[in-house]
């Protein structure tokens, strides 16, 4: 149980009261000789019952609240929904620390929710541009090449860097008909002379490595291109390559918000273990403007 610690020589002060009227009390503590001399109507008693409980600073002595031990025993009391008006008070590491209660997969899971821009900065925390290509299978290099957000001359533009034997296959591809001369400004005006049907087709068609090329180009340049990517792609290749505790580090880049809301799916008993972090008198201030009911209970106890 929380104790009241309170100098018992101040207690005489306090209350209005001789040395001998305390004695009588013999071995009460603090909190039953403030309620007895409440009850027999002593003002003073009832005026200092409420003083112990107004400000932080002595609710942060009273109630011994910078030990964590003591914060966990109180947040025990609380629904979720109380639990939840300490979490945007806390530092925002405390807040990511709070994450490594959670499994691999409920993370990534969560992860595909957030906004595409947080992802990909989270991808980039455990992953260079080049390994993300390398690592995303071959349809989501599809995916990105075909997508309208991608301008027609951008990708020619790119396909300059492409060994010409590629363009040269990705043109027969579509053709049916051999490449005779390997003249790669040639060619890409050919390409680029494709309907959109055709010129999608010859983009997917692109032998793998040439498709990797073509894609690290266009996405090192623009690099919110990333956000094409499916977020289940990128959970898939965190959950191959990454374990949960790199997986949880990496995390720190998202919104504090987003973390917020992802604390909120834990279960109240291990949520109040990440809210023990919180400052202590930032702690008794939530209790006494947000919470006087629950600091009401254990009072009265």
């Amino acid at each position: 149980m929380i104790v009241i610690d309170t100098d018992i020589s101040l207690l005489v002060k306090k209350l209005n009261i001789t040395q001998a009227q305390l004695q009588q009390y013999g071995t009460m503590s603090v909190e039953e000789i403030v309620e007895a001399e409440a009850e027999k109507g002593n003002t003073k008693a009832v005026e200092y019952a409420t003083e112990l409980f107004t400000t932080p600073e002595k609710l942060v002595k009273i109630f011994k609240l910078s030990d964590p031990n003591n914060k966990l025993e109180i947040l025990g009391e609380m629904t979720a929904q109380q639990l939840y008006l300490f979490l945007p008070e806390m530092e925002e590491a405390d807040i990511s620390q709070g994450l490594k209660f959670f499994t691999q997969d409920k993370l990534l899971a969560m992860l595909e929710k957030i906004p595409p821009e947080q992802i990909v900065n989270t991808v980039f925390e455990m992953f260079s541009k080049e390994e993300v290509i390398e690592y995303l299978p071959e349809e989501q290099l599809n995916k990105f090449l075909t997508s309208t957000d991608i301008e027609k001359n951008k990708v020619l533009e790119h396909m300059k860097s492409i060994p010409p034997e590629y363009i040269a296959q990705m043109i027969e591809n579509i053709t049916g008909e051999e490449v005779k001369e390997m003249d790669q400004e040639k060619m890409l005006a050919q390409v680029r002379d494709f309907n959109p049907l055709e010129f999608k087709n010859a983009l997917v068609s692109l032998q793998p490595i040439a498709k990797q090329q073509l894609t690290l180009g266009l996405a090192k340049e623009h690099t919110e291109l990333f956000q094409l990517f499916d977020p289940h792609a990128y959970a898939n290749m965190i959950s191959t390559y990454k374990q949960q505790p790199e997986l949880v580090k990496a995390m720190a880049v998202i919104e504090e918000d987003q973390k917020v809301k992802m604390l909120k799916e834990l279960p109240n008993d291990l949520l109040a273990i990440v809210i023990t972090q919180i400052d202590a008198e930032d702690f008794a201030d939530i209790l006494i403007n947000k919470c006087p009911e629950i600091l009401a209970q254990i009072v009265a106890r």
